[in-house]
């Protein structure tokens, strides 16, 4: 029993340092998010877009995103709007039609999923008698701010070549999951993205309402196909020594998933195609930051090994629940350990980071964006159990991550861009 004791008390502890480690790192970030520079300066609409929609059997929703698009505060004759109807069984190329958007109709049973499909349009922009300056990357259950595309005009101005949005949140109010989701969102906004961008580092791509320079998409090439294609991009544009801009103004309204049931196969596949990109971009970005003395790169590489952070801090926690039990155990056969018990080692300063974390820096943070009310808050409370099924999830994402499945996210409802006040 002893052994078993030590080996618990052994894991526990280099677990705990390692945990520790990233935490702080990821504090220390976060910090610089704090601070919001207001940008007042006005760029005349100098770039011209294709605004692409990748959409898979999206009757429903498809006609909500190309409306949006065509009502932003741009001039029209600088953005053309395009439609992937791919694989569709449905009428999502009718509805598209319907509203103006130019639709390209992809059939290929072989290789499914978005960013096959978002490679196959490139190609045809390429080629395309008409040139764009860039190319904007949409889901098909989006809506965009009217501003969303002055805002990305200003940073390709600035010199950026890949300019990432702020993804926002339809329906925040729906579900306890939906709240969720939209707190994680948010928060990673404002933590994560604005935080990179005011210190230099390079931003992460998320999937949607992201913009890139047609010429270095063009020189680089698209490539990335898996499951999380926009991870797997910016580890490719960092590897060249290019940096994610960030846009907090380029807003862009993504729908959420409503069950418990829908979030846990959505965040999967996340957590699969996290663990593909990792096992092929983390020890080039390592390379890179030990060779090119890269702290991008380094923090790229970080990024990349989410499903491993999760699953070490998850193992951590549970070692830790399990030592504390131990102490408690010897508290009660033994009181002369009660002091012990109160010893303040690296487990104990986590566990109040993390509080701090939670109980009083998120809702600071919801409170700089605006978007703390009562039912946020309550979603708020319960967050914490939305939290831990990241743990199981990131376990079975790396034990399936040669499995390149594509998984369609159902949608049941339209929402228009005006159903959303802080959209007009």
């Amino acid at each position: 029993m002893s052994v078993f004791k030590e080996i618990i008390h052994d894991t526990s502890r280099v677990l705990t340092y390692i945990v520790y480690i990233i935490t702080i790192y990821y504090l220390c970030i976060s910090f610089f998010g704090i601070y919001r520079k207001k940008e007042k300066r006005e760029v005349k609409p100098k770039k011209s877009f294709a605004m692409i929609v990748a959409a898979h059997n999206e009757e429903i929703v498809i006609g909500d995103i190309v409306e949006s698009l065509k009502r932003l505060d741009y001039p029209k004759h600088l953005y053309d709007i395009y439609v992937i109807a791919d694989n569709c069984t449905d009428k999502t190329a009718l509805r598209a039609r319907e509203k103006g958007a130019i639709v390209y109709e992809r059939v290929n049973k072989e290789k499914r999923g978005k960013g096959y499909a978002l490679e196959w349009m490139f190609d045809h922009i390429f080629n395309m008698e008409k040139k764009y300056d860039a190319v904007s990357i949409f889901d098909a259950d989006n809506l965009a701010h009217k501003n969303f595309l002055i805002e990305m005009n200003k940073k390709l101005c600035e010199g950026y070549k890949v300019v990432q949005g702020y993804l926002d949140s339809k329906n925040p109010e729906d579900t306890w999951i939906t709240g969720s989701y939209s707190i994680s969102f948010w928060t990673n906004n404002r933590m994560f993205q604005l935080a990179r961008n005011n210190i230099g580092l390079s931003s992460q791509l998320g999937g949607t309402g992201f913009s890139i320079d047609t010429e270095i998409l063009r020189k680089l090439g698209w490539g990335a196909t898996c499951l999380t294609e926009d991870l797997e991009f910016t580890c490719k544009l960092v590897l060249n020594g290019y940096k994610v801009g960030w846009a907090h103004d380029a807003v862009i309204y993504d729908e959420k998933p409503l069950t418990l049931a829908q979030s846990w196969w959505q965040r999967k596949r996340w957590m699969q195609g996290f663990a593909d990109v990792s096992s092929r971009y983390f020890f080039k970005l390592l390379r890179r930051a030990i060779s090119k003395f890269s702290f991008v790169a380094l923090d790229c590489a970080l990024y990349s090994i989410q499903p491993i952070i999760a699953i070490l801090i998850g193992i951590s926690a549970i070692t830790g629940v399990f030592q504390y039990f131990m102490k408690a155990f010897n508290i009660i056969s033994n009181f002369n350990t009660f002091i012990y018990s109160f010893n303040f080692n690296l487990l104990t300063i986590a566990i109040g980071i993390f509080g701090v974390l939670q109980f009083i820096y998120t809702p600071l943070i919801l409170v700089l964006e605006k978007k703390l009310n009562l039912k946020i808050f309550w979603y708020y409370i319960i967050y914490p159990v939305y939290a831990i099924t990241w743990f199981p999830i990131s376990i079975q994402g790396i034990m399936d991550k040669n499995n390149k499945e594509w998984s369609h996210t159902l949608h049941t409802r339209s929402v228009k861009i005006n159903d959303l006040e802080k959209a007009n």
